[in-house]
């Protein structure tokens, strides 16, 4: 009998050390740069801003999460784009900083970023340098789209952990330098 109890133990003390690696999975900073640096040659945009047609490439990503202890991801972003005005095309920088709130999409197990903000916006053109104030709405609604249909991370449903982990409902924690999914009751997935 005694012997049976001891196995019994054994092999809980097993279980619970194959699902201790599980029980909290993180997201870094560098996790995420790495993702969209992969997605970056597909970052090329045709629109229009401000009546101005422009093509866009995202030339650079960086990501901080949950900076300043707040519960954000921030994107920087460095682009090239051809400005089409007057017959004539023109070279320009753009610099762009935006933040937004993360979620977890259960369904599709991956995270967006939503209630994108615009921070910052720059240009540099024909030897003009200034901020994109006046077309920022325009551009604000180019970033909405881009993250409201593309997942800024997206679990490997390949990995037997991840497997198990997605499982179950998680909850979604923003920490300074990392997104962590810790399982239990959902809680609206945020």
């Amino acid at each position: 009998m005694r012997v049976l109890l001891m196995l019994i133990c054994g092999v809980l003390l097993v279980g619970c050390s194959q699902l201790a690696p599980v029980s909290v999975f993180s997201v870094s900073e560098a996790d995420l740069e790495q993702l969209l640096t992969r997605k970056v040659p597909e970052l090329t945009r045709q629109a229009n801003v401000a009546g101005i047609p422009l093509k866009m490439a995202v030339d650079q990503m960086s990501v901080q999460i949950g900076p300043d202890n707040s519960d954000v991801i921030r994107i920087q972003t460095a682009a090239n784009a051809s400005l089409s005005l007057f017959g004539l095309t023109y070279p320009a920088d753009l610099q762009l900083q935006v933040e937004g709130v993360p979620y977890y999409d259960a369904s599709e197990q991956a995270v967006y970023v939503r209630s994108v903000k615009l921070l910052n916006s720059s240009i540099e053109a024909a030897g003009y340098r200034g901020n994109l104030t006046p077309v920022s709405n325009e551009l604000l609604q180019l970033v909405n789209q881009f993250l409201a249909t593309n997942p800024v991370y997206r679990f490997d449903r390949e990995d037997p952990k991840v497997k198990l982990l997605t499982a179950m409902p998680l909850n979604l924690a923003v920490q300074q330098g990392r997104i962590a999914f810790i399982p239990g009751a959902s809680s609206g997935s945020r």
